[in-house]
């Protein structure tokens, strides 16, 4: 692993913004009280956007993981690129 192929995302404050503005929608903080009465697929509209906001929270963070996380600590385990095989 070279140095260019590192990446920690915790510094990137678009990764941050965006997953602030998931969390915010996730929290039915923002409707009117009147929302418990309207229902889609059985779910109170409220319920069921916390529900889609998940899905899009499990979503977001499994593609950060898949795609923005390359730690350091292969590199600091194994700083000549040499794993040691068991």
């Amino acid at each position: 692993m070279k140095k260019e192929q590192i990446k920690e995302p915790i510094r990137k404050k678009w990764i941050w913004i965006v997953l602030f503005l998931i969390v915010m929608g996730i929290v039915p903080w923002y409707f009117p009280k009147s929302a418990g009465e309207i229902f889609i697929l059985g779910f109170p509209l409220w319920a069921f956007v916390s529900a889609v906001f998940s899905l899009i929270l499990c979503g977001y963070l499994s593609w950060l993981s898949l795609n923005q996380w390359n730690i350091v600590e292969d590199l600091e385990q194994f700083p000549d690129g040499k794993e040691v095989e068991k």
